[in-house]
Order: structure tokens, then sequence, then C-alpha cells
């Protein structure tokens, strides 16, 4: 067989070697998006989405009706919003920190509103100032599987459904994480508490192969 030489990218994620480990990221996708939706000379955000903020549904806007949601009509054109959504999705392979708002703007996919681009765009003038983010693999021999799991009660407005999240860790590698929303409505903290144990509990099972 011949000898490609040395990986350095595979799937649009960069990968670069040095003694302490090796540097994954999606430097040139990131850029790309970037350019793609022309915010190449735009100023970078701080964070991918402002604090403790909701993402609502026309349904919703017009079950509230509130001065501010009367300006936010549906997008024109839906499918500008559905692909860099998209393409959001895939960057968030080596970047945990997008699952989360990537996830609350992929669940308004079918009738995004005005507000659900303008919370996209903020998305990708965050990723103009993170470029270089992604996963950092050292070289060590630690092969302890530790794992984090929490839980935001009630975060939908709408529905009241919690959000699970969980990262696991392969000594000091960041091997799986998870951001979803919970099936079933939760009546306790307690109740989204053990919900998203359950899911973290089945990932480890699924990654150290016991059944």
């Amino acid at each position: 067989m011949k000898d490609l030489g040395e990986l350095k990218f595979f799937l649009d994620i960069e990968f670069s070697r040095s003694e302490k480990g090796m540097h994954l990221c999606q430097r040139k996708y990131a850029f790309e998006l970037i350019s793609k939706v022309g915010l190449t000379g735009s100023k970078p955000s701080d964070t991918p989405l402002e604090f403790n903020h909701k993402l609502t549904s026309v349904e919703y806007d017009n079950f509230v009706k509130t001065d501010q949601t009367s300006d936010d009509t549906l997008l024109q054109d839906k499918g500008c919003n559905h692909r860099i959504v998209g393409r959001l999705l895939y960057l968030t392979m080596a970047r945990p920190d997008l699952a989360f708002v990537v996830q609350l703007l992929s669940q308004h996919m079918h009738d995004p509103k005005m507000s659900h681009l303008k919370k996209t765009t903020r998305m990708i003038k965050y990723i103009k100032g993170t470029v270089g983010l992604g996963l950092f693999m050292p070289v060590d021999d630690k092969k302890e599987l530790t794992t984090f799991c929490d839980f935001d009660w009630a975060s939908c407005v709408e529905t009241r459904k919690s959000v699970s999240f969980y990262v696991v860790e392969l000594g000091d590698a960041l091997i799986s994480w998870k951001f979803k929303k919970q099936q079933t409505v939760s009546r306790s903290s307690a109740e989204a508490e053990f919900r998203s144990m359950t899911s973290t509990v089945a990932e480890i099972t699924w990654l150290t192969g016991f059944t």
C-alpha cells in the first residue's frame, strides 16, 4: 500500500501535530462559511448568543402578541437560513462551543423568522473571532473515562421541556458531547436531572461497548 504521507485534512478538519499532542480545527471551512455569508468585513461577536435569550416560533408570538414580536415576520427566503444552519451543524464536528446554540437554531428551521436569521448571523460573527478554536488531543497515557452532565430545566418557553447536555473525556481529551431537548416535559428539576443522567449513561455504555 502506498504511503499517502502525513494526514493534515480529513472531512474539512485540519490536523496539526506537536510534541504535546494534536489539534483539530475547521479553520478553512469556517473562513469559507464567513465568506459565503458575506460577513468577511463584519465585527466579530464575543458570544454566540445573548445571555438567557429565548428563541420563539411565529405561533408563540401570535399567542403572546407583544410589541417586540409584531415586526418579527417570517423570512421570504427560508432556504437562506436553512443552508447557513446546515453548515453550522457540520462545523460542530470540532467545535463543541457551538453545539448548544446550533441546536436552538435547528429547532426553528421549518419556519424561520427575521430574529432567527439575526441570531444565525451573530453565530457567524462569533465564529469569525474564534476560527482557530477546536479540539486538542494531548499525548499522555491517561485511560480514565470522565463524564460531566447537566440540564436546563424547562428552558423551552413554548413546550416547557428541558435541555440535557453532557461531555465525555478520555484522559484530558474531549471525545463526545451533546446538547438536546428532552422528549418529555419534566415536572421537577430532579426529574430533568435524572433524564439527563440517563442519556449520559447510555452514551458511556455505547462508548465502552457494554450491552
